[in-house]
C-alpha cells in the first residue's frame, strides 16, 4: 500500500509542451487516495513561487472528494443545515440572499476556486445593478447583510474541510453609508396624531408607538403582564410573526439588548391604565376581531396608510414612527445612551451613526449656543476670540 502523502506536499515536472507543471496534495478521497491541486507557470522559477505560495495554503488542511462542488451546490446543503436552527424569518433572508444575490453571480463557481476578488466583483456589481427589478443598485445595508450570511455560509465550508481558508476574511466589511431617514416633521405629527383621535380602535397603538418607538412586532406583542403600572414602566420581551397561511407566533426578542424595559411619559402610563380597565384579552393591543391573538404586524402597517391617505401626509413606512420618536428624542436633548437603551440598540455609537441628520443639527445648535453664552460674557463689541483671529490673518509688515 503506497505511503499517505501529507496535505502540501508538492512535486513538479516539466510537460510536453515546455511549460511547466505543479501538483499539490490538498486531501485525500475516502480510500486514502490524494486529492491534488495543479498549478501552471511558462518557467521552473515562476512555477517554484506559485508553488510555495499554494502549499503555504493547503499545509496541515485536508480536504474532502465534496470540495470539488460549486458554489451553489454546498450552498443549497448549507441551507439545508441551518433551517431550524434560527427563526423562520432568518432563514427566509438567508434563502433570499442565496437565490437572489450569491447562485446568479457565483454559483457555478467552483467552490475550492472562489478567490476574495470574485467576492469582492460581486459587492461592485450588487452595488450598480444588483436590484431584481432591475432599478439600479442595492444599498449599503443591503450588501452588508449579504456578506453576512455569505461569510457564514463560507465559514461553514472551512468547518466542513471544504475549502482551505474563508476568502472572504480578506476582504473588509462593506462600508456601511447611512441615509437620512424618513420621519414626520413637527407639522406632520401634529396633523397625523389629530387624525389618530379619530380612530377609536387604533389611536391608543398608534399613540404608545409614537412615545416609545418600539419595532411593529414588538409593540404587537405587548400583554399586560409587561406594564408596570406603579413604575410606569413597559417590558419589551417578545416579538410577532405572522408565518405563511397567517398563523401568529411570538419570538423573545432577537437579542440581550432587544430584551428592555422602557419607561413611559405620564400620558401614555394614564392611557394604558385606563385601556387595561376594559382589556378583552392578555394582549395589549389584541386583534380587533380575534381579540385572543395578539395584533398582526400587516394589519398595523396597512392602518398606517389608510390613516396617512387620510390626513394627506406622504406614504412612509411603519419604521418611520420609529424613525420620528428617536429623532425627536434626540432633538428634545435625551442623551443617546439613554435613547439607545430605549430603542434597543446595542451600541449608543449606533444610534448616533443612524441618526447623524439629526446629531449634525444638535452640534450646529451646541455652537450657536456656546456663541451665545460668550457674547454674554464678552459683550458683542469685543469679541477676544474674533480679534485674535483677525490678527492672526492680519499680513506681517
Amino acid at each position: 500500500m503506497a505511503k499517505r502523502r501529507p496535505s502540501g506536499d508538492g512535486m513538479v515536472r516539466r510537460r510536453d509542451d515546455g511549460r511547466w507543471e505543479g501538483r499539490i496534495v490538498v486531501g485525500h478521497k475516502a480510500n486514502g487516495d490524494s486529492i491534488f491541486r495543479y498549478v501552471y507557470a511558462p518557467t521552473q522559477k515562476e512555477l517554484s513561487a506559485k508553488l510555495r505560495q499554494r502549499i503555504d495554503t493547503y499545509q496541515g488542511v485536508d480536504l474532502t472528494e465534496q470540495s470539488r462542488m460549486t458554489l451553489s451546490e454546498w450552498l443549497d446543503q448549507w441551507l439545508v443545515s441551518v433551517e431550524g436552527t434560527v427563526r423562520p424569518t432568518t432563514f427566509t433572508r438567508y434563502r433570499g440572499t442565496v437565490e437572489n444575490h450569491l447562485k446568479p453571480y457565483l454559483g457555478n463557481r467552483k467552490l475550492s476556486q472562489l478567490t476574495a476578488k470574485d467576492i469582492q466583483r460581486l459587492y461592485e456589481t450588487l452595488a450598480k445593478e444588483g436590484r431584481q427589478d432591475g432599478q439600479g443598485g442595492l444599498s449599503s445595508g443591503t450588501i452588508r447583510g449579504i456578506h453576512a450570511v455569505f461569510h457564514g455560509a463560507l465559514k461553514a465550508a472551512r468547518q466542513a474541510n471544504l475549502i482551505a481558508k474563508n476568502p472572504i476574511e480578506e476582504l473588509e466589511p462593506p462600508k456601511f453609508r447611512y441615509r437620512d431617514k424618513q420621519v414626520l416633521t413637527d407639522e406632520q405629527l401634529d396633523v397625523f396624531m389629530k387624525i389618530i383621535t379619530e380612530d377609536e380602535i387604533w389611536h391608543d397603538f398608534f399613540y404608545t408607538e409614537l412615545t416609545t418607538g418600539m419595532r411593529r412586532g414588538e409593540i404587537c406583542g405587548l400583554k399586560w403582564e409587561d406594564f408596570d403600572e406603579v413604575n410606569g414602566t413597559l417590558n419589551v420581551r417578545r416579538t410577532v410573526h405572522v408565518e405563511k397561511g397567517g398563523k401568529r407566533t411570538t419570538w423573545d426578542t432577537k437579542t440581550s439588548a432587544g430584551s428592555r424595559t422602557i419607561t413611559l411619559p405620564s400620558s401614555t402610563v394614564e392611557l394604558l391604565r385606563d385601556r387595561r380597565q376594559s382589556a378583552p384579552s392578555d394582549w395589549i393591543f389584541p386583534d380587533p376581531l380575534k381579540p385572543e391573538e395578539p395584533t398582526s404586524p400587516g394589519s398595523a402597517y396597512s392602518r398606517l396608510k389608510t390613516l396617512l391617505r387620510k390626513a394627506g401626509l406622504p406614504s412612509i413606512p411603519f419604521h418611520a414612527l420609529r424613525h420620528t420618536f428617536a429623532t425627536h428624542a434626540l432633538s428634545s436633548g435625551v442623551d443617546a445612551k439613554t435613547l439607545s437603551g430605549i430603542l434597543g440598540h446595542t451600541r449608543a455609537g449606533f444610534t448616533l451613526d443612524t441618526y447623524t441628520h439629526t446629531t449634525g443639527d444638535m452640534q450646529k445648535r451646541a455652537a450657536e449656543i456656546v456663541e451665545e453664552f460668550m457674547t454674554d460674557i464678552f459683550g458683542k463689541e469685543l469679541r477676544p476670540w474674533e480679534e485674535n483671529a483677525k490678527t492672526a490673518r492680519a499680513p506681517s509688515d
